[in-house]
């Protein structure tokens, strides 16, 4: 029972914003966008390559498709995992953590640019 009432408690509050609220989380959101942006189309590693160098925008990365099964790893992974992966081996950069902000905006970067396509988990 207690249970039940803290999901109710829970579904009450998420809708408890205004426009005001929207907004600002909006404006938030798309800084950490135009941060992925910049990100995306800088040197993240050693060597000066930039992910725009095999992916010329963001929306190529299909994040839509992941989890999915990669060849170069050789198991199903995140779409997190993938960009370490780019940043470990073409870029020669070290890995970001799942917390580090610049993952959270290469990752916002790159499913914004996706916007409005169905999900498609495991497509190639």
């Amino acid at each position: 029972m207690a249970s039940v009432l803290l999901a109710i408690s829970f579904s009450l509050q998420a809708g408890d914003f205004t426009q005001e609220d929207l907004e600002r989380w909006d404006k938030e959101f798309m800084t950490v966008v135009m941060k992925g942006d910049k990100l995306f189309h800088s040197a993240l590693g050693t060597n000066k390559v930039s992910c725009d160098q095999c992916h010329p925008n963001a929306a190529n990365t299909h994040p839509e498709t992941y989890p999915k099964f990669q060849q170069q790893i050789g198991r199903v992974v995140s779409l997190f995992e993938m960009v370490n992966w780019c940043i470990q081996n073409p870029l020669e950069g070290d890995p970001l953590p799942a917390d580090d902000p610049k993952m959270a905006a290469l990752l916002s970067y790159m499913t914004y640019e996706r916007r409005g396509v169905p999900l498609a988990p495991g497509k190639h």
